[in-house]
């Protein structure tokens, strides 16, 4: 070890305060990007085996394969594994209300297909031969063709032609340009409902039904799929083998293992890695390139003498990069295993919300990647000597007199440090002090409030996202009294109630309810209005008749009745065939830059009035009746989603007992029915009640909502990027408290013979004590003169971003309070005790031996 190498660990010793904090800001920033590097690898891992779990595990897909081609595959030593279905081919779906998918598409599977091609059963069980087949839920939902488990249907089975020319499942439909060319009669019993096939495409189309492959007729094509030993070499693989064939990657499996072409997936995965690694690297460099120009302030005239010795510039520069390897060597492996450790600790806490996220039953894993490792340790030393060189450069090019003399430290004229009398008056002589010394070290406190100013500003913004996003989570919870809505439109109620008594059994249900919505119109004079409804409308003549769109809400008599009570109404004068009724009648409208406004849609409290059955959207008329409104504010039950634009602006709706909906229903209207369930476990109970649908063989278009998935999805997300936001915010404000700390107390240090002057002349503790305090106020005063301003706009464009995003114009701007106050206390807080601490090892020196301190 050279005589430099030894001076600069004698002199790190002696300065063991600062090289300790330094240490720690290294090993904060190896941990962050470490944490960052293999939360990063640990979710594209989950992401990988999410996608395996809902697409399959093959890497690349064969079309119109022949057997030979099959069997080849099998045996290549490039290949894991296959797994093939065969092409039987297809037939008309009658009755297909989507024009581009017109027809089934029956592929015949063996077992290492269905071990391969994951298949999710919603009702029945897989076919067991080549006489039984499973239909996906899709042919109801979006075909409008329904077949219910034990249902026998028989196909004419056929190819699809263009002239010549075979078309597969991943030629789209071609109108009036293809034939279907039937060749064979085949029947099957449904066994099974599933969820539509993940091989399927979005634009196939025939809708694919599954069977068993018939072991002695088989089909003279197969769509294979390939696993490869090395997924890397799938394109290489395809070029060689494919030939003139057609083949599709497995692209959502693939892109998590690195292997796409999509540049807008990559790009996001490395700008957002980046910018993450930026802010750390930023922070870190505050911390460590200060701690080094500390260091060097503190070895100014140690360098000079060295230099007027013959040490050479290169030299010098090699002194302060041996200090920072030596710091890198110490703080980067500890750095690495706390970021390591820290991932391992927070994946269990987000583990559950990242599955409900995603539907999935996979785990998220610690996943370490060694190159991501390297990598990470390779940016924290690159951190480092970036850090030391800038400062060390400096120093080895500064002239030897200026070294040794260190009149380089501060330069600065009478006019630069002067301070008005105004000044001198407020702050007196402590004040004006410990303002001049701000102005005579700029370089120094800039740095500090710089890292205040960074910590503020993360802080106040990280927990602006969290609170937005929680408040656009609450705006999806208003008015949802059910976790599960079951809606249909022509089920009666023969159909309806035995229905409703079974599903009220799916596991996890402990309450629930029945309703039924009609479509009505009332007819109103304009002068009935309020108002503000009417400037809102646009209606000018009082006299005007008006129509506006009513519904009637049709509930259990019980729940009908304990809704008066609740009310204060008497049952008698709101129950019977001719009674009074009860209404809602809301209209919500959004004001620029002022939220929204609810206000009335009738200006009185009741009303007498002719409604009428809407059909088509329009009343008829020759069907009205006469009916006495009474306005509430409120209604029992929710009524069932809409998909209408206006359903969160408007409600107009009439409340009536269920015993009266004979006396409004006619021949023309169609009733939405609604039944309604709270669950403790609402995913696992759609689950089971979409099974005792099929089960009762429900033919009528239906729709079976998760209205509490929404919100579950908002809160699961909401909680995973505050536990993320904090995290980072929190070690890079850690990060910015040690360059505070070191900063302050190491200027404290270097200005011992300054403040041994000052006691010496008779400043007393309590004036001394005050000077240092003003510098605090200072400091912190700074700092929130740009932070807080940052912080605002940096809060209100995530409030803008997240708002635009989802369309939520009517949430207003809510002033981050609580997270300034916490900031102003901190910065405060941080730099009185950094001060506290440094000024008790001044006072604890003697004034004597201070004076004496050249520091060298």
């Amino acid at each position: 070890m050279n005589i430099f190498n030894k001076v600069t660990l004698q002199n790190m010793k002696k300065s063991h305060t600062r090289t300790v904090v330094t240490i720690i800001g290294v090993i904060l920033s190896a941990a962050m990007i470490t944490a960052v590097a293999t939360f990063g690898t640990s979710l594209l891992n989950f992401m990988l085996k999410v996608s395996v779990q809902k697409y399959g595990d093959w890497h690349v897909e064969f079309f119109d394969a022949a057997a030979s081609f099959v069997q080849e595959r099998a045996h290549d030593h490039n290949v894991t594994k296959t797994a093939a279905f065969e092409n039987i081919g297809y037939a008309d779906l009658e009755g297909a209300k989507s024009p581009e998918k017109p027809y089934l598409f029956i592929a015949g599977f063996n077992k290492e297909t269905f071990d391969t091609l994951p298949i999710s059963l919603i009702a029945g069980r897989l076919p067991k031969n080549s006489g039984e087949i499973l239909v996906p839920s899709h042919v109801a939902a979006k075909g409008g063709v329904r077949f219910k488990v034990g249902d026998t249907i028989s196909l004419a089975v056929g190819d699809r032609l263009e002239g010549d020319k075979k078309l597969s499942q991943h030629d789209p439909y071609q109108y009036r340009k293809e034939t279907l060319v039937s060749k064979v009669q085949r029947t099957y019993t449904v066994v099974g409902i599933c969820n539509r096939p993940a091989f399927e495409e979005h634009s196939a189309p025939g809708y694919t039904l599954i069977t068993k492959a018939d072991t002695v007729d088989k089909a003279d094509s197969n769509s294979l799929f390939v696993t490869l030993k090395n997924p890397h070499k799938v394109k290489a693989y395809v070029n060689s083998t494919a030939g003139a064939g057609g083949y599709l990657l497995n692209d959502d499996v693939l892109r998590f293992m690195g292997i796409t072409d999509n540049k807008l997936f990559n790009g996001f995965l490395y700008m957002v890695g980046s910018i993450l690694v930026a802010i750390i690297m930023l922070g870190s460099i505050f911390l460590i390139y200060n701690s080094f120009n500390i260091s060097l302030n503190e070895r100014t005239r140690q360098f000079g003498i060295l230099s007027s010795v013959g040490a050479t510039a290169k030299q010098l520069r090699n002194s302060v990069l041996f200090e920072g390897v030596c710091i890198g060597a110490i703080g980067i492996p500890i750095g690495v295993m706390v970021g390591i450790g820290s991932i391992g600790l927070i994946n269990p806490i987000v583990d559950g919300k990242f599955r409900n996220i995603l539907k999935s039953t996979v785990p998220l894993t610690l996943s370490v990647s060694v190159p991501a490792i390297v990598a990470a340790g390779a940016v924290s030393l690159v951190t480092i000597l970036i850090s030391a060189y800038i400062p060390a450069k400096k120093a080895a090019n500064t002239p030897i007199m200026e070294s040794i003399r260190q009149t380089n430290e501060i330069k600065t004229d009478a006019k630069a440090v002067k301070t008005s009398k105004l000044t001198q008056y407020i702050f007196g002589l402590e004040g004006t002090l410990a303002l001049k010394n701000f102005k005579r070290n700029k370089r120094r406190y800039r740095s500090i409030v710089l890292s205040l100013t960074l910590s503020v500003v993360l802080f106040v913004s990280g927990s602006a996202f969290g609170t937005t996003l929680k408040r656009l989570s609450n705006q999806y919870t208003v008015d949802i009294d059910y976790d599960i809505y079951f809606t249909n439109q022509d089920m009666n109620d023969g159909e309806m109630f035995p229905l409703y008594d079974k599903l009220k059994t799916a596991d996890g249900v402990y309450e629930s309810s029945y309703q039924s919505v009609l479509a009505y119109s009332c007819l109103v004079k304009a002068e009935d209005l309020s108002d503000k409804y009417r400037e809102y409308r646009g209606y000018k003549k009082a006299d005007e008749t008006v129509s506006l769109p009513m519904d009637i809400q049709f509930i259990s008599d019980s729940e009908y009745l304990s809704f008066i009570k609740d009310l204060g109404l008497s049952p008698e004068e709101y129950t019977g065939q001719n009674a009074k009724m009860v209404a809602v009648a809301k209209q919500r409208v959004a004001r620029e830059n002022k939220g929204s406004e609810l206000f009335d849609i009738f200006a009185n409290r009741s009303l007498d009035s002719t409604v009428a059955p809407e059909i088509n959207k329009k009343p008829k008329l020759e069907q009205e009746q006469n009916v006495n409104i009474t306005f509430v504010d409120t209604y029992p039950i929710s009524p069932p989603p809409k998909q209408s634009s206006e359903q969160n602006s408007s409600v107009f709706m009439v409340v009536a007992p269920y015993s009266l909906k004979e006396k409004f229903e006619t021949p023309d209207t169609h009733s939405i029915i609604a039944l309604g369930f709270l669950s403790k476990n609402p995913s696992q109970s759609v689950i089971e009640m979409e099974k005792m649908i099929q089960g009762e063989g429900i033919t009528s278009s239906y729709n079976l909502y998760n209205v509490y998935d929404l919100v579950e999805q908002y809160h699961n997300m909401t909680f995973v990027i505050d536990v993320f936001t904090y995290v980072f915010v929190i070690m890079i404000s850690l990060i910015a408290v040690a360059n505070v700390f070191n900063t302050i107390s190491t200027s404290i240090r270097l200005r011992r013979r300054e403040l041994a002057m000052l006691r010496s002349v008779g400043m007393s503790d309590r004036d001394f004590n005050k000077m240092m305090n003003f510098e605090c106020v200072f400091y912190g005063m700074r700092t929130l003169l740009y932070g807080i301003p940052l912080s605002v706009i940096s809060s209100w464009l995530i409030y803008k971003g997240l708002v635009s995003a989802e369309k939520m114009d009517n949430l207003n701007f809510v002033f981050p309070w609580g997270s300034m106050v916490i900031s102003v206390f901190s910065v405060l807080f941080i730099v009185f005790v950094t001060m506290l601490y440094a000024i008790s090892k001044i006072k604890k020196e003697d004034i004597i031996d201070a004076l004496r301190d050249d520091l060298t």
